[in-house]
């Protein structure tokens, strides 16, 4: 039966996407200044949503707790991502992980039923203060991630990008090795991704951003419901196995003392170190 089943998920991960080419993952961000109609994207075929929750310097996306609510309300499953820089990984993995929980603590019981789904958000930073997060500080991210909720997060960031910094000379086999326990996220507007080493697959592929898109529009739509320049994803694999992915890596954040402790922790470093400037907008996953 084991056998079977690997069998089956190897198939599975060999398919391109056109086989089940659906949009069916939506990432969003304070950027994206409307209400989104979390009902109309369910009716449209959404069935995850994945949400900056945390960015540099230690700022919380402020859009975040209001969205969480009406997603799940909707009846949606729910993601979390930071965008990493080149400041100490520990923190911000301590950072995102106390916003994260502090804002599930408001959701109602019934409507946690899959956990959160943690990114983190591995891609050149050109806007936001603190400088481009390295491959070892990535290391250190989802070590620490791991560490704190039994769970690696994904990575995300665009195909060039990746392959360009983790086939450099400073990064090691052991690094790449650490990373690949971490599910494969990745950009890529103009086709379909090839497999980026050390990954044998990609799970989930943003296809367009902010309503950029280089393909056909009849099978890659650039809207969903009232949002009319989108961050679209296609998951690799139909909805029942979308929605077992996303179950089996979620996180249900338990242990709420040690998180405020942590988020204190981390606001009055935050304080010590002055004013934040407002960051300018990104131009791929905000």
């Amino acid at each position: 039966m084991k056998l079977s089943i690997l069998r089956n998920a190897a198939v599975l991960f060999l398919l391109p996407a056109c086989a089940f080419a659906a949009t069916n993952v939506v990432n969003l961000s304070h950027y994206d200044m409307m209400r989104p109609d979390f009902a109309a994207m369910k009716r449209e075929g959404i069935v995850g949503v994945i949400h900056e929750a945390t960015y540099p310097r230690f700022e919380r996306d402020a859009k975040y707790l209001d969205r969480q609510m009406a997603a799940l309300q909707a009846g949606m499953l729910w993601g979390a991502y930071h965008y990493g820089d080149a400041t100490d990984p520990v923190r911000q993995a301590d950072h995102f992980l106390a916003v994260v929980s502090s804002a599930w603590a408001h959701a109602a019981p019934a409507a946690r039923r899959a956990g959160i789904l943690l990114v983190l958000d591995f891609e050149k930073n050109s806007h936001y203060p603190g400088g481009t997060m390295r491959a070892d500080q990535a290391v250190a991210f989802v070590e620490r991630i791991r560490e704190r909720t039994g769970r690696y997060p994904g990575i995300y960031s665009g195909e060039y990008n990746l392959g360009r910094v983790l086939n450099g000379p400073k990064v090691t086999t052991a690094q790449k090795r650490v990373l690949t326990n971490c599910w494969l996220w990745i950009a890529n507007y103009h086709k379909e991704p090839r497999a980026t080493a050390p990954w044998s697959y990609w799970a989930l592929w943003q296809y367009c951003g902010d309503g950029k898109c280089g393909l056909p529009r009849a099978s890659y739509p650039t809207r969903v419901a009232n949002i009319a320049k989108a961050e679209l994803n296609i998951f690799r694999g139909n909805r029942t196995a979308l929605e077992d992915f996303w179950q089996g890596r979620a996180w249900e954040p338990v242990g709420k003392n040690r998180d405020r402790e942590a988020e204190r922790t981390v606001a009055a470093d935050v304080q010590a170190g002055g004013p934040v400037a407002e960051p300018a907008l990104s131009e791929t996953l905000r």
